[in-house]
């Protein structure tokens, strides 16, 4: 469609303008859901030495080597092996140790029995024990040093996000303080006179205003810190003064991100628009639904998004154009989203000439046979249908519609 820009075009503008923010240091403890902007190498061998993998007896393989019900073998236990201690028995011919997960291993023994392969177990475990099961061999129930990686190596990679397991490696391989990217700051500002606070009395024309929760929640979950929500009528001054309190590096409200829903399409109160046309690019992007777009860089180097005002459009502009860009300025390594393909579990209309980005829950009734199917009816405006939804169908600009059964790409969002 004449005059439309592709969300390829739109999105290399968006992302050639978001330049990486400066990096910082901070201990491990706090760095869970930052990003990773150096390398986190191993500070120690993991495991730090030889450990057992079970509970039972450090052995000399060749001691219990025949062991068989029919054929016990007799030893003599000659010490014990808590985790945590520091003891490295001598081990002699016939002689074994009691010894817990995760305790060293002698370094005379080269196999460990578990407790359920004697004839006593942990009931008769000091003293002298009869095995009746041979380990499968030299190095059984061993853990060694450095099998998982040795110091030096590299755990986990630059643009990496910290996670649970992500921050756990790290502590694993004895490492206190990571280097990670600053937390985007942004601020986010809805427009609209008919809009006032949740659970405020509504007079006829108002609506609860729920676009800066909306995008104040999906910047949180890209890792951005939220400095500034606010919302603000389609008259008068109110949005330059915010605009200038945001955008000022020495304010506590100062941001590298601002986002705007609404006032950027065609109508006649469209204030975003008529304030920043000086500052920000306002375009139709060959999508459904956001196809009013704007985008602009101020000299300070913060990036302006206009969103369209409705939730379901707005929702999708942020996934498609505002969480890249703040994970660029994280250094985040990858920047989409996982997609799935997924046939389709209902038949739906497209819009012709445009990327449809359609709002699905994912029907997992049959485990081997997952189906997406619309979690709305298909308008820009179903803020409450959109709570439904756990990922959005993209379905290409060339396709005339979806039927039941048509594979679809699935961009996961939850």
């Amino acid at each position: 469609m004449s005059g439309l820009r592709s969300v390829e075009e739109h999105l290399l503008d968006v992302l050639s303008a978001a330049q990486p923010l400066p990096a910082e240091p901070v201990p491990l403890a706090s760095a869970h859901g930052r990003t990773l902007r150096e390398p986190v190498r191993a500070a120690v061998d993991i495991p730090v030495f030889d450990n057992s993998a079970m509970d039972g007896f450090a052995v000399r393989f060749a001691d219990v080597a025949d062991a068989a019900p029919h054929a016990p073998v007799g030893l003599r236990v000659v010490a014990d092996l808590p985790a945590g201690t520091a003891d490295d028995p001598p081990l002699g011919a016939g002689e074994a140790a009691r010894i817990m997960t995760g305790s060293p291993v002698p370094s005379a023994s080269d196999a460990i029995v578990p407790f359920e392969d004697t004839a006593g177990g942990l009931a008769d475990s000091l003293g002298s024990i009869s095995v009746l099961r041979a380990p499968r061999a030299s190095g059984a129930h061993i853990r060694r040093s450095g099998e998982d990686a040795r110091t030096g190596a590299e755990v986990l990679s630059a643009g990496e996000l910290l996670g649970a397991l992500q921050v756990a490696a790290a502590a694993a391989a004895g490492v206190a303080e990571v280097v990670v990217s600053r937390r985007p700051r942004v601020a986010v500002i809805s427009t609209g006179s008919e809009l006032v606070e949740p659970g405020a009395p509504l007079r006829r024309g108002q609506i609860p205003e729920s676009n800066s929760v909306l995008l104040a929640a999906l910047a949180t979950e890209a890792g951005a810190e939220v400095v500034r929500r606010a919302s603000v009528p389609d008259e008068g001054g109110e949005l330059d003064a915010l605009l200038a309190e945001v955008t000022d590096p020495g304010s506590p409200h100062g941001a590298d991100v601002v986002v705007f829903s609404g006032g950027v399409s065609a109508g006649a109160y469209e204030v975003v628009k008529s304030t920043l046309s000086s500052r920000m690019t306002f375009s139709k992007v060959a999508m459904q639904p956001g196809k009013p777009q704007g985008f602009g860089r101020l000299p300070s180097g913060t990036l302006l998004f206009g969103l369209p005002g409705n939730p379901v459009s707005a929702a999708v502009s942020f996934e498609v154009f505002v969480r890249p860009a703040l994970l660029r300025l994280q250094g985040r390594r990858v920047l989409d989203r996982p997609v799935l393909a997924l046939p389709a579990g209902a038949a739906w209309r497209t819009p012709p000439g445009r990327r449809q980005y359609l709002p699905v829950t994912i029907d997992r009734a049959d485990p081997r046979a997952w189906r997406a199917v619309p979690a709305t009816s298909g308008g820009s405006h179903l803020a409450g249908g959109l709570g439904r939804a756990e990922a959005y169908a993209v379905v290409p600009h060339d396709v005339d519609a979806v039927s039941v059964g048509d594979i679809v790409d699935v961009m996961l969002i939850s």
